[in-house]
């Protein structure tokens, strides 16, 4: 298995800066995704990993091996592209046996490996067929399929699953996971979805304007952000980012929803801060000490296992959920009283965006 590191790449085209001192290690068979915006280098950085582009600057190590200079077909990498570039005029299984005659497999390993594939995404019924024949989903599973026919430790995928539906999305979601760890290979998964890249990663990457903003453990990025821009592109429903300022040299912040207590983290300081509060950390006041904070309910956006409430208070909107177990029930128009939960909402430096510390506790007046 590959190990991989990317080291102070950088990538211009006539001068725009398209990557900036990409630095990161991928430790192999794992399933590490990529996410952030569109034009956000995620895809820059995946075609100069296969060899389809040169780096302006830097180089990628395989095992401490540099193979900058290697060209693609020399690259044990597979492929799996966004759209499904099938060829229409070969039925499903040539489709998925393509890679494997163009390496010179024998023809009783290819279609062993062929079923195999088919199989593990479900299509072993359909490669007769041809993919003018095929759904949607059914072309993306073909797709799918033949990126790991290669023989290959490393696999890209390429927001695979962009234009499907929910609950095929969903579905081919756990598929690929399955697959990885039958596989064992390394998986790298591009996305601008952060439920997909939540549901996904073992590993996250986010990504944005050329630059890694910060990469780890899915769990650690989510619930430990360094860096405002992580909370602002890693959640869903999105998480709500409001100034606040610190009161002098006490360790309160005020805000347009209340004023907080907060714990500082060691060396973090500042007297303008932004609030990253996720939605589950906005809960519906039953019973608090404190009086609760109450907004009006703006937008209402019901997602089956729980709703998005969308709450305004003064001239600030909230999102934040509600689970169906619940069994509250919210109307547009009505009062919604709140708390924010403690530990939970982030502190972020305002003209560095780094993490200062958390709120402790909503405080009177």
């Amino acid at each position: 298995m590959s190990r991989i590191r990317f080291e102070r790449l950088r990538k211009s085209y006539r001068g725009s800066v398209a990557l900036d001192d990409i630095d990161l290690d991928i430790e192999p068979s794992t399933l590490t995704v990529f996410c952030g915006p569109p034009g956000s280098g995620k895809s820059v950085l995946m075609r100069i990993l296969i060899g389809l582009e040169a780096p302006s600057a830097g180089r990628i190590l395989f095992d401490g091996e540099d193979i900058t200079p290697l060209p693609a077909a020399d690259r044990s990498i597979g492929y799996v592209p966004q759209s499904f570039a099938l060829f229409p005029h070969m039925s499903v299984f040539d489709n998925l046996a393509y890679p494997l005659a163009l390496q010179g497999a024998p023809r009783g390993d290819i279609r062993a490996r062929v079923q195999q594939a088919a199989r593990m995404v479900r299509i072993d019924r359909l490669l007769d067929k041809r993919p003018s024949q095929l759904s949607g989903g059914e072309k993306q599973r073909a797709a799918i399929a033949r990126g790991i026919l290669k023989n290959a430790d490393i696999f890209i995928l390429d927001d695979p699953l962009v234009g499907l539906d929910f609950k095929l999305r969903e579905s081919l979601m756990e598929d690929l996971k399955d697959m990885r760890t039958e596989i064992g290979a390394t998986f790298l998964y591009l996305t601008a979805d952060p439920l997909e890249a939540l549901t996904m990663a073992d590993h996250l990457v986010v990504m944005d304007g050329g630059h890694i903003v910060e990469a780890g453990a899915v769990e650690a990025v989510y619930d430990h952000p360094a860096h405002l821009r992580t909370a602002e592109l890693v959640g869903f429903p999105r998480c709500n980012i409001l100034p606040a300022q610190m009161e002098g040299s006490s360790l309160v912040c005020r805000s347009d929803i209340g004023r907080f207590r907060v714990v500082l983290e060691d060396g973090g300081a500042a007297s303008e801060v932004m609030l990253a509060i996720r939605p589950e950390d906005i809960a519906p006041a039953v019973s608090t000490a404190a009086p609760p904070a109450v907004g009006k309910v703006t937008l209402l956006e019901n997602l089956g296992s729980e709703t998005v409430v969308y709450v305004r208070t003064g001239e600030t909107t909230l999102v934040t959920t509600i689970p169906a177990a619940a069994n509250a029930v919210v109307d547009l128009g009505d009062a919604f009283p709140f708390m924010i939960r403690p530990g939970g909402p982030i502190v972020f430096d305002r003209s560095t965006h780094r993490r200062v510390g958390r709120l402790a506790e909503t405080l009177n007046g």
